[in-house]
């Protein structure tokens, strides 16, 4: 009788099992995800060389999604915006994964690429190099908190006695709107935009 054939692992196959392991509990372990994908955890060292690889293998997968728009100059913020919607998209399905990869450094190629795109925006807007990774820094730390408030009960605070009238009167105005998150996200994109508009012309004198 032929032996049962083990699954054949892959780098895909490690990123997408490993994803699914840390939005289910938030992390995950090296026999946890040999477990899953039903081989022994000395098999996957022959494809990764272990828990920071794995890591940024997941970002590059949630990253993957994006699509880098064609770059106009005359409308970087255009570019900016369609980049971090995307970028805002994937990481509010994956929230779980944004405290592991923020303690490591980015390395994965598909991720690089997106902050390339932000670069060379910023870059045609008139940014000189300090103020472009500034910029590249707000963006990505908005993206990234509006992300983690996607994934936010529908009743974010539940004010309490003392809780002033004007607090009262802000929850009560729509808290459990359905996709308060991203309306939220989109006005305060919006509102960075322009202010990170107003600093081209002294970034270019």
């Amino acid at each position: 009788m032929a032996r049962p054939s083990q699954p054949k692992l892959s780098i895909p196959a490690i990123a997408k099992a490993a994803l699914k392991l840390v939005d289910a509990q938030g992390d995950f372990t090296l026999p946890q995800l040999a477990k899953a994908l039903k081989v022994s955890a000395s098999s996957l060292y022959n494809h990764v060389q272990g828990r920071d690889e794995i890591i940024e293998l997941m970002r590059g997968q949630a990253m993957q999604v994006i699509s880098l728009p064609h770059l106009e100059p005359e409308k970087w913020q255009e570019s900016v915006q369609l980049i971090a919607t995307e970028y805002w998209a994937s990481y509010s399905k994956h929230p779980r994964l944004i405290p592991l990869m923020t303690s490591y450094t980015v390395r994965d190629s598909t991720t690089l690429r997106v902050y390339d795109a932000l670069a060379e925006a910023f870059a045609a807007a008139g940014f000189a190099p300090k103020q472009r990774l500034q910029a590249i820094t707000i963006i990505d730390s908005f993206i990234l908190g509006s992300a983690l408030d996607a994934a936010a009960p529908a009743e974010v605070w539940l004010a309490d006695e003392q809780a002033s009238p004007e607090f009262k009167a802000a929850l009560e105005s729509g808290q459990n709107t359905e996709d308060r998150a991203r309306q939220t996200f989109e006005l305060g994109l919006e509102i960075i935009l322009d202010g990170l508009a107003r600093t081209v012309p002294t970034t270019r004198a």
